[in-house]
């Protein structure tokens, strides 16, 4: 790749200081021989991204939205000795499901001990990335346009070889289409602006949704004797659900008196709709079509491995994948990218890369999978990053993650308001230990 800067080293934009964020400065930082230091640009003015708790909801006093979807009492659903980054562990003495306090003060430490903190550009929104063309001897090269904008104002545009997106996909609500919604005389509201349970006290509630934060929420308003219906699409939720919790098909409309339909014909007068209905990914900066890409707002493609536009194979999309270990797929992710820019990795064409894209589509689709689920991994996970790692030439994760990953999955399946009480720890690379169980019988 042709270089750029003053140094004759490569140019990296980073969207978002999040955790993928700050795992693609601290990759970059640390190939000083090839990289220039990154620029890092941030919204607020804090690292952490969608792990940064705020009271607050809607826009900030100058407009922009709050992105935070942290509610007050998250804890983990996976185990903090999955969920480190393979070159920072977290600290031995926390339990093993960690509030976002606990994962925040992670990353602020990951940020600090790499260096990565004055290279961030806080307060800064990015409003556009596209790619342009720098005219050279050697025919000409794609390069990226980054245009930002300050707290006060004032806009910067800089040049770049390559881009990561970091920005996250936890940040813009799907609000499905339910007739009539009009008709609904209560408190109408998605999980990204859920905070804590008391408010809901003694109120009729409508959860819609039965995924993990449907689930989790459910639980936390019935314990603040919030009177609970969790309506969902799934065939049969695979655990008892308290008696607190009643469990009703889909919502299919909102009848004119300000009632909620259900699929089965039995009707709620609920006093609030809370919808757990994940998120759009939202990319305002950029031109899809200018990038080959379609974006809907399950959907992003086609990236070759989950990671890069065929048609400009120097900009990243890191951690789009969803049912994931969200910081061992960063770590994967970035240095494979960073391995293609450096040029030790030595992509296929653009075709080929479209037609492996393709043809990974088709094998999920033929598979049952619907394609609102094509980001989802779960155990397709493994075999991802022993590919890039086995590509990039570094280290694939050790056997004992990928099963204590498994083990987590069968207790949440089990035990879904207790299997966090229990602690564990690595023993060596194929074998954990429980550390403490929880007081739960056949758990």
């Amino acid at each position: 790749m042709e270089r750029m800067s003053a140094t004759g080293k490569l140019r990296v934009a980073v969207v978002g200081a999040g955790a993928a964020g700050l795992c693609a400065a601290r990759h970059i930082l640390y190939r000083s021989a090839t990289f220039d230091p990154p620029v890092v640009y941030e919204s607020t003015d804090h690292v952490g991204g969608t792990w940064f708790y705020e009271e607050g909801v809607g826009n900030y006093d100058n407009d922009y939205t709050v992105r935070s979807s942290m509610y007050r009492d998250l804890r983990t659903n996976l185990p903090k000795e999955v969920m480190m980054f393979p070159d920072l562990p977290f600290d031995s003495h926390l339990p093993s499901f960690l509030s976002h306090q606990d994962i925040l003060q992670y990353l602020q430490k990951y940020c600090e001990s790499h260096g990565i903190t004055t290279h961030i550009k806080f307060n800064t929104v990015v409003e556009e990335v596209k790619p342009i063309s720098m005219e050279t001897a050697e025919g000409g090269a794609v390069t990226w346009e980054v245009i930002s904008r300050d707290m006060y104002g004032g806009q910067n545009t800089q040049t770049f070889n390559s881009v990561f997106i970091c920005s996250g996909h936890y940040s813009t609500p799907h609000m499905p289409s339910i007739p009539g919604i009009k008709h609904f005389k209560g408190k109408v509201m998605h999980s990204h602006s859920y905070r804590c349970p008391e408010s809901f006290s003694h109120q009729s509630v409508v959860v819609m949704g039965a995924g993990p934060s449907g689930i989790d929420i459910s639980f936390e308003l019935a314990q603040a004797n919030a009177e609970v219906t969790l309506s969902h699409n799934k065939p049969a939720l695979p655990f008892p659900m308290p008696p607190e919790i009643q469990l009703a098909p889909p919502v299919v409309k909102v009848q004119q008196d300000g009632s909620l339909l259900f699929q089965d014909g039995s009707v709620s007068h609920a006093e609030v709709l809370l919808f757990c209905t994940g998120y759009n990914f939202h990319f305002p900066f950029l031109c899809p079509k200018q990038l080959g890409l379609e974006i809907q707002h399950h959907l992003v493609a086609p990236l070759y491995k989950y990671l890069l536009p065929p048609a400009f194979p120097s900009i990243f999309f890191v951690g789009i994948c969803k049912a994931i270990c969200p910081f061992l797929h960063f770590h994967y992710q970035v240095q494979f990218a960073l391995a293609v820019l450096e040029g030790t990795v030595q992509l296929p064409s653009r075709e080929m890369m479209e037609e492996a894209a393709e043809h990974e589509r088709q094998v999920k689709m033929q598979m049952g999978v619907q394609e609102k689920n094509l980001l989802r991994m779960d155990s397709d996970q493994w075999g991802y990053y022993e590919d890039l790692a086995t590509t990039t030439g570094i280290s694939p994760p050790d056997p004992v993650i990928q099963s204590l990953y498994e083990e987590v999955g069968r207790q949440r399946l089990v035990h879904p308001q207790d299997y966090r009480q229990i602690n564990y720890r690595l023993a060596d690379a194929t074998h954990w230990q429980i550390m403490e169980k929880p007081d739960t019988d056949n758990v």
